[in-house]
This record gives structure tokens, sequence and C-alpha cells, in this order.
């Protein structure tokens, strides 16, 4: 019981502030336009001084672990390839393998990943790493997946993956700056002023509240709608069968504590919104992707809860 009641206080909180979110938009005290700004404030200002923040005063001897990261690259890389390995093999709309294979796997580390492990742990624990080493090789091969599987290049258009503009976008992404620019700070063990740093928690005091109403805001039941089979075997691969398939390897390996839930994140958090944005720009089947981040952000609430409570009741968190 004790582990069910630990599981719930850990994911309930965040998915309350959802629901407040919605709530909020429904009664008309927010619109559209809120969302937009506060999804911009979140991403390139709040979130980025959390993760700064939490790297900068990283011991780089004790926190820096380079098996941690390593695996978290090599799951990633593993997980994108067979995911497109499969959905090219699988589905007979080839224009929906980018969209399907993208939503299958990449989710959003960092929206909801920083809000639940700092409720449980009371900080970001091993995100930034986790975000570090995944989301720049997420955005990679999500450039490369949804411009090989678009309909101008299926269609023989000449279309190249500009490699050099991935680079240029990793680079630009504000989560891997703040993590960039955290380093120096940790690396010489240079202290922040008191005054800067109380004033930059306050301002990344703002993500997770700003991240989370958005999120309830944005979220539409209707969206449900269409393709529904194929959004319901997406959600159950990026909500289940991932974490089912490589957390018991981290567990063999050693991964413990935030290390855990940070993979159990990268594993099971919802589909990236972002990912519906590349979809739609790249000519893929964005309708396809749209509902897997609808249908992945309503169920995470229960599969979060569940992989917590095993998680601790087997007594690795």
């Amino acid at each position: 019981m004790s582990s069910f009641i630990f599981a719930l206080n850990s994911t309930l909180p965040v998915f309350l502030v959802i629901l407040v979110g919605k709530f909020l938009m429904r009664v008309g005290v927010i619109n559209e336009e809120w969302t937009k700004i506060s999804d911009r404030m979140a991403f390139k200002y709040a979130l980025p001084v959390v993760l700064f923040l939490d790297i900068a005063k990283m011991d780089i001897k004790k926190d820096m672990d380079m098996r941690f990261i390593l695996f978290c690259m090599i799951s990633t890389t593993v997980m994108f390839f067979l995911m497109y390995i499969i959905s090219r093999v699988c589905l007979k709309d080839k224009t929906m393998v980018g969209s399907f294979a993208q939503g299958s796997v990449r989710g959003s580390a960092a929206i909801l990943g920083i809000p639940f492990v700092t409720n449980i742990y009371g900080d970001a624990g091993m995100i930034p790493l986790m975000i570090l080493a995944a989301v720049p090789l997420f955005n990679a091969y999500s450039v490369i997946i949804l411009t090989i599987s678009s309909k101008k290049f299926l269609a023989g258009s000449k279309t190249r993956i500009q490699y050099r503009q991935i680079i240029k976008s990793i680079f630009k992404n504000p989560l891997i700056r703040g993590i960039l620019i955290g380093f120096p700070f940790c690396i010489l063990g240079i202290e922040i002023p008191p005054i800067l740093d109380k004033s930059l928690n306050s301002i990344g005091a703002m993500a997770v509240p700003l991240m989370l109403i958005s999120i309830g805001a944005d979220f539409k039941m209707s969206d449900l709608t269409a393709k529904f089979k194929l959004s319901a075997i997406a959600t159950t691969i990026k909500l289940v069968i991932l974490p089912l398939a490589v957390l018991p390897i981290a567990i063999y390996m050693g991964f413990r504590d935030s290390s855990l839930v940070a993979l159990l994140v990268m594993l099971g958090a919802p589909s990236a919104v972002s990912g519906y944005v590349m979809s739609k720009a790249m000519d893929n089947d964005h309708i396809l992707m749209s509902n897997i981040v609808v249908m992945t952000t309503l169920f995470s609430s229960v599969t979060f809860t569940f992989w917590i409570f095993i998680l601790r009741y087997k007594g690795l968190i």
C-alpha cells in the first residue's frame, strides 16, 4: 500500500495541474494565445534556466555518470531505428511511417520529465544528463526519419537530408544551450552569486506550472477520433512496451533512484508536441502524429503511476 501511495503522490499532483489548465481554458480564464506565449516562455527561458542551474550546481566527480549518458544514447539509437524498420515493414501506407515511428519513440523528456522528478526528489536529478544525451538524438533521428518518409521523398523527389541544418538546430535548442552554458560553472567550480541564484530560481520556478497548465489547456478529446487504431498501437509501444523492454536492462546494469526515473521518463513520457509540428512542416502524416500526442498524454497518467509503483515496490527508487 505504501508503494501505491508513493506512486500516486508522485504522479497525481502533476496531472491535477494539467486538469487545472483544462478547467481554466474551459471557463475562459486563459485562451490559445496565452498557451502559445506560455509555451515560448517555458521552453525558451524558464526551462533552460532550470537545466542550467542543475548542471551548474552539479558535483562533476560525483554526478557525471558516463555509463548513464552512453546508455541513454545507445538505447535511443536502437529504439528509433528499430521502430523505423518495423514501421516500414508493417505499414501499408508508407506516408504514415515517419509519424508512427517518431510518435512511438520520441517523448516529452523535459516538459513532463522535470515535473515528475522534482516532485519525487526535489530537484531535476539525472534529467539534465538524460536530456543532454537523448534530446539531440531525438531531434536528429526525427529529422532523418521524417525526411525519408515524407511524401516528396517517397514520390522520388531528390530531397536531401540537411545534416548541417540538423546540427545547427540541435545547438539552437534552448534546452541544450541551457545545459551547455551550465557546464563551465560545473567543471570550473564557479559559484553563482546569491542574488543571481535567487533571481534565476524564481524564473525557473515558473517552468513547471506554465508547462502543465498549457498542456491541459491544449488537450482536446475530439482529436482522438481519427486513425484511432494506429494511434492506440503507437501509444501502447510508447507507454508500455519500451519501458518494459529497456528498464530491465537498466536495472540489470545497476541504475537506481533518480537515474532509473530519468530513464523511465525518456522511455515512457508522452510523445512530444514538437513532433507534431515537425510532421506537419516536413509533409508527413501530422493527423496521426497529433492523435498519438493526445492519446499518450491522456494515458500516461495511468502508466506512469503504474511504473512508479512497480519500481518503488521493488525497492529500486
